[in-house]
């Protein structure tokens, strides 16, 4: 077979190995990426100062249409392009192979980003405020259907590109041995992936032709339950596809080894098992489905998802502190923690998603996920509150600390203002952190998910909620222009660092790829640690996390009894 002809270009800061037609898609997809990040962000400002009950900025038709346009290109199109991003540079460059198909590549990416214009188009006319969850018989304009039809196959030839990449390098002989971890985190994001966007297919494509007219009817349960395998599992993508790139930080920030590379392993292949039945969550009001189907789906087979979680907790941060100890700082838990590189934007914003996420994602989501407790909480503002924590605190932070890197790596700019990079993760996700929690709490007190205004005001049915749930909620608004604060800078940053930024050189082209270096399986050392532990600071955070969870699901039962008074 005729070798295709392509360039290598190596980077001198590095040494990462770009592929002329990988290294272009990388850029397009972040880039587009970030302009939905930003397109999202100026819309959450209108939903923030709305919920804020002391502004109550749009009215009614006007907050629905920007909710709907805001969940959209924030859960799906901002993250998923920047996902494509990762999967071409976790296959392209980390195995140093030329990229499978580039031009059904970039067909993928045209796809993408028509069907996302498509569905933006839709909401904006007017007619399409059915909200991300769109649900039947609730109708939008076909183009928002298509919008998302379109944006889910260009999605899916990535990762089939993505997986023809990795054909690629295993038939070209780039790598030795097993994939790398980071790939191997990618592979499984792109596995989840497929699952997901065939179910939206399955599920949008009668419904873009019942909104034509051409089908009577979509059983509304059965849309239901098909669309969370797809608006869910789609925080599954998300949750591979951070905590790969979670490992990849953790060798760039302190050359760490994973604690061991087959308990990784072994925890993402429970992600491809068990990890997209969380989806059930969101269906345990619904009453046309079993009990004994919610209680397996949410609870005996999900713990192996979470047990996954709690694995991927241990050996990040724990591979983190390895690597510190073998460096000298052995002093006490925490020394190592406390010697961190917190100045560098791209490992301060990666711990902060790793405790938010576990700590506000995790324990929450657990929580909802069983069936008597979520009835405390389902429809409540509860429920944005937990996948704040996990799409926002979790992923998207997650990618802004990697964008520091990618800027002067990928992109070959000087990033400007460092100092403002330095101090973004901090105010976006410290503030996230606020904005969570005040969510989570109004939504224990009952306020509604979904209505534009808690206080029903003009109503009939007005309802008076305790002078807490009005104080949260407006720290919910005040919180929330915060975090948008953050991620304005966040945009100035990369955005301006491509315009204005100095140019760096861009290192050495080959007609060739070099390849790498068969590897072993790593397994930390265990005499760096104390008390017998190869990372005691770790497993002090890890019983600091099971006690919070302990008591917040003691909490819940103790305030759901409350509710549910036995005569």
């Amino acid at each position: 077979m005729t070798q295709v002809q392509t360039t290598y270009r190596t980077c001198p800061r590095s040494g990462l190995q770009f592929e002329r037609n990988a290294e272009n898609l990388m850029k397009a997809n972040a880039f587009v990426a970030v302009v939905w990040l930003l397109i999202g962000g100026l819309l959450a400002i209108g939903v923030v100062l709305t919920r804020w009950p002391a502004f109550r900025w749009l009215e009614a038709d006007r907050f629905y249409q920007v909710l709907t346009a805001h969940g959209i290109d924030m859960l799906i199109f901002w993250i998923i392009f920047f996902e494509i991003a990762v999967l071409y540079f976790a296959s392209s460059t980390l195995l140093r192979c030329r990229l499978a198909t580039p031009k059904i590549a970039w067909l993928g990416f045209a796809l993408m980003v028509i069907g996302s214009v498509t569905t933006n188009v839709a909401v904006y006319r007017g007619a399409s405020s059915v909200m991300m969850t769109s649900y039947v018989p609730m109708m939008a304009e076909p183009a928002f259907y298509l919008g998302l039809i379109l944006f889910a196959v260009g999605a899916l030839v990535g990762c089939f590109v993505f997986f023809g990449t990795l054909v690629v390098a295993k038939r070209d002989k780039t790598y030795e041995g097993s994939v790398p971890l980071v790939t191997f985190g990618a592979i499984t994001a792109a596995i989840i992936a497929v699952f997901t966007i065939a179910s939206g297919a399955i599920i949008l494509i009668p419904t873009w032709l019942m909104s034509m007219g051409v089908v009577k009817e979509v059983n509304a349960l059965v849309y239901r339950t098909i669309w969370w395998a797809f608006g869910h599992s789609s925080q599954q993508i998300n949750v591979a596809a951070h905590i790969s790139v979670w490992y990849l930080v953790a060798a760039i920030a302190f050359g760490a080894k994973p604690m061991s590379e087959r308990v990784s392993r072994t925890a993402f292949l429970l992600y491809i098992l068990f990890l997209q039945l969380a989806s059930a969550h969101h269906l345990l009001a619904d009453p046309g489905l079993s009990t004994g189907w919610k209680v397996v789906n949410t609870s005996y087979f999900m713990y192996f998802a979470v047990l996954a979680s709690m694995l991927h907790g241990l050996t990040i941060p724990g591979a983190m502190e390895v690597a510190q100890r073998q460096k000298g700082f052995t002093k006490g838990l925490f020394e190592w923690l406390r010697k961190a590189p917190w100045g560098n934007p791209t490992f301060s914003g990666v711990f902060i998603a790793l405790i938010g996420f576990g700590f506000l994602g995790g324990i929450s989501g657990v929580m909802m996920g069983t069936e008597q407790l979520n009835m405390i909480i389902h429809n409540t503002i509860y429920v944005p509150g937990h996948f704040h924590a996990t799409v926002v605190i979790g992923t998207t932070l997650t990618f802004m600390a990697l964008t520091y890197t990618l800027i002067p790596v990928l992109f070959r700019r000087e990033m400007i203002a460092p100092k403002l990079a330095q101090w973004q993760p901090y105010l976006f996700g410290l503030s996230m952190y606020a904005f969570v929690l005040v969510m989570m709490g109004a939504g224990t007190l009952g306020v509604s998910r979904r209505h534009w205004d808690m206080a029903f005001q003009g109503s009939p049915l007005a309802y008076e909620w305790p002078g807490a749930a009005y104080l949260m909620m407006g720290m919910v608004g005040l919180t929330g222009v915060i975090a948008i604060v953050g991620g304005a800078i966040y945009i100035y940053v990369t955005v301006g660092s491509l315009l204005w930024g100095r140019k760096l050189e861009g290192g050495a082209s080959a007609a060739t790829f070099t390849a790498i270096p068969r590897t072993a399986p790593t397994v930390a050392a265990q005499t760096t640690g104390s008390m017998g532990f190869a990372a005691p600071g770790t497993f002090t955070l890890a019983m600091v996390f099971l006690l919070a969870f302990v008591l917040y699901y003691f909490i819940n039962w103790k305030y759901l009894s409350t509710l549910w008074g036995l005569s």
